[in-house]
């Protein structure tokens, strides 16, 4: 079924993707960036159910390292699987910032941006001569571009930004049969922002039709889905996987 590479692929839903792709026989690769521990927990886990994984550190934020992360990309995928390329590209890293729009600095502005939008907009750049033909792309946005949650304005707007992108991704690669679409989680028991407290989880169960908040394989069912054969015919979407959140 193919190699598949996940940012932040460490913890989370990035994880729970990982290792359900693996059991569904796909190759994975998954990067990490301050957890390497975490990411080479998940590639033992992997490969004690008989998949295969390697965990490569990567930090969205500095496109400057993206060519020589192209080459570790390649070395990986011709020594452990023995091919030159990939089925599959999940830009899933990035990171919560909770904070009002009246005291938000220029360099938190800057930092969501860098991962948030111009970390998957280069590193797909870089990455596209190794995208096979029929390949996929799945970007991670959010369900906060729909709904205006305080706190979150330039969290919501990058990742706004990222749907917009998703669309022209599957316009521009369309010719070379790659598709693209956009994964928009809900509220999701994460680390994600610090993570849920009871009374948090709660506020956010009473909003959500189906009575809870998400776990990381939620998310990840739909990711797997889209990369496989069974999404095939489905391109240029954003999928919203929140249980029904302030519907």
């Amino acid at each position: 079924m193919g190699v598949i590479l996940i940012t932040g692929g460490s913890r989370g839903i990035g994880a729970s993707t990982a290792e359900l792709c693996a059991r569904q026989g796909m190759g994975v690769i998954l990067t990490y960036n301050s957890h390497p521990e975490a990411a080479h927990a998940v590639v033992q886990k992997i490969e004690v159910a008989g998949g295969k994984a390697v965990a490569l550190p990567l930090d969205v934020a500095d496109v400057s390292s993206f060519d020589g992360f192209g080459e570790a990309v390649k070395r990986a995928l011709s020594a452990t699987w023995g091919v030159s390329g990939l089925s599959g590209l999940v830009n899933n890293a990035g990171y919560g910032l909770f904070n009002p729009l009246e005291s938000v600095t220029e360099a938190q502005f800057d930092g969501l941006l860098k991962v948030h939008l111009k970390g998957p907009f280069f590193l797909t750049q870089t990455l596209l001569p190794l995208l096979q033909a029929q390949a996929c792309i799945v970007n991670l946005t959010s369900a906060t571009t729909r709904v205006a949650t305080a706190g979150v304005a330039p969290y919501a707007a990058f990742k706004g930004a990222l749907d917009v992108l998703t669309r022209y991704m599957a316009k521009e690669f369309g010719e070379r049969q790659i598709r693209a679409n956009a994964v928009s989680p809900g509220a999701i028991r994460t680390e994600l922002g610090g993570g849920l407290n009871d009374e948090f989880e709660a506020l956010l169960a009473s909003q959500t039709a189906l009575g809870r908040v998400g776990e990381p394989e939620d998310v990840a069912r739909v990711i797997a889905m889209l990369l496989s054969e069974e999404g095939r015919w489905v391109n240029a979407q954003t999928i919203e996987v929140a249980g029904g959140y302030i519907i």
